[in-house]
């Protein structure tokens, strides 16, 4: 029998925890959330994708340092919200 991790959001994962990018949801309509959804897919948020929580910025936990292959991405916790992923 195999334990499921269960999905989590990107701006609830830990300083220093590895994830795999699951699925993007699409952001507020009403903001245009599909260029959101879009623009994150295009800077490598794709499902299947390695990624890694860099640091949180202070005060109140924003931005959000992310690694995603050989880059570096400060993200809004609204923007990390929309990345679903598993924890490794």
């Amino acid at each position: 029998m195999t334990h499921a991790v269960p999905l989590i959001t990107l701006d609830t994962l830990a300083v220093g925890a590895k994830a795999t990018v699951v699925h993007i949801a699409p952001g507020n309509p009403q903001d245009d959330g599909a260029t959101l959804a879009r623009r994150l897919m295009e800077l490598g948020f794709v499902p299947g994708e390695q990624i890694r929580m860099l640091k949180r910025g202070m005060p109140g936990g924003e931005p959000l340092a992310i690694k995603v292959g050989n880059a570096t991405f400060a993200l809004r916790r609204f923007e990390a919200a929309l990345v679903s992923i598993q924890p490794e």
